[in-house]
């Protein structure tokens, strides 16, 4: 069944006779973002601002991901931090037709979004998770070109038909986030998908990323100039802004993975469906100082942007056609 913000809040525990306890979702009291806790104590916070989730933690209550403390969660701006969602462009694209007058990442991140609904384990009875007797929840976002919330800025700038579908799924030992978007146009559309995800660390100096080797990544910090990876895994010393394009494993379907390890201990694996490219990103000192919503200014030390995305080209949607991507971050 699908819920609505103006519904009365479910109970703080979810149960039916026969059956064991399962997620409960429930809205803030300002109904502008939706909670969802697993029996087992995992949980996620997402905003309706962007469908940004700005918040996962563990049994124990231990933040997975980085959100800085200047963060406006008030709709005035995208959300610094969590897992903003970034279409239909990565940054900014002055020369091209289509996205030429959108601002920076597109407007999925700075539109309300409406939720959907919900599925559990116990509805969701061929998800991995439910199969494992593992507790899950599954949240659905929506956005189209005819919702309320859409930012003035794509019905002036990019006057496409569209519908995008984005979930986020929580398990004991992941989180998934994946978008569906649909051309329900005439005409076909281009546009490019990435999930900017800010992983939490306790320090940056002693993180390593494996599973790039031999990538060819632009390097946006040396006037994107395209390099090789030869060393791995590698660690990050100052600024870092990289677009990999990860080589595929001949005779190999999925996606590489990429690990984040600290102190020589796996943290977390980032695996990726249908989406090419994995972008590394780190402020450091110089450009976390000339970010205003960047607090605390030596956050860049907690915190590394493992981003999945379809960015290293445009992806042609035709009419009718969708394009579907999906991360999984799995805690290790």
């Amino acid at each position: 069944m699908v819920e609505r913000a103006n519904k009365p809040k479910p109970p703080t525990l979810s149960s039916t006779p026969g059956l064991p306890p399962q997620a409960t979702v429930t809205f803030s009291e300002d109904n502008s973002r939706v909670v969802a806790e697993l029996p087992t104590g995992e949980s996620v916070q997402v905003l309706l601002h962007g469908a940004t989730v700005i918040s996962w933690k563990d049994a124990s209550g231990d933040e997975k991901l980085w959100l800085s403390d200047a963060a406006k969660l008030d709709g005035s701006k995208a959300v610094r931090g969590g897992i903003p969602v970034v279409f239909p462009v990565f940054g900014t694209a002055p020369t091209h037709p289509q996205t030429k007058g959108l601002p920076q990442h597109g407007f999925a991140r700075t539109s309300r979004w409406e939720f959907l609904g919900k599925s559990t384990s116990e509805s969701a009875a061929d998800d991995k998770a439910s199969a494992s007797n593992e507790p899950t929840v599954k949240l659905d976002f929506g956005l189209s070109s005819g919702s309320p919330g859409l930012d003035p800025v794509a019905r002036a700038h990019w006057p496409f038909r569209f519908n995008l579908i984005y979930s986020v799924t929580l398990n004991p030992s992941s989180l998934t986030t994946s978008i569906v978007a649909t051309n329900d146009g005439a005409e076909s559309f281009e546009c490019q998908v990435l999930m900017h995800t800010y992983l939490r660390v306790n320090d940056i100096t002693k993180v390593e990323i494996q599973g790039l080797s031999n990538a060819f990544y632009t390097d946006k910090v040396d006037a994107g100039a395209v390099k090789t990876q030869t060393s791995t895994p590698f660690t990050i010393a100052g600024e870092t802004d990289r677009v990999y394009t990860p080589a595929k494993e001949e005779g190999v379907e999925e996606e590489a993975a990429v690990t984040v390890a600290e102190q020589g201990r796996p943290k977390y694996r980032v695996t990726r469906d249908n989406l090419s490219n994995v972008v590394v990103w780190n402020p450091w000192t110089d450009k976390a100082q000339g970010m205003a919503d960047f607090e605390p200014k030596d956050g860049f030390r907690k915190m590394l942007c493992v981003e999945p995305g379809a960015v290293g080209a445009w992806q042609a949607v035709e009419a009718g056609d969708a394009f579907e991507g999906a991360q999984t971050i799995t805690l290790l």
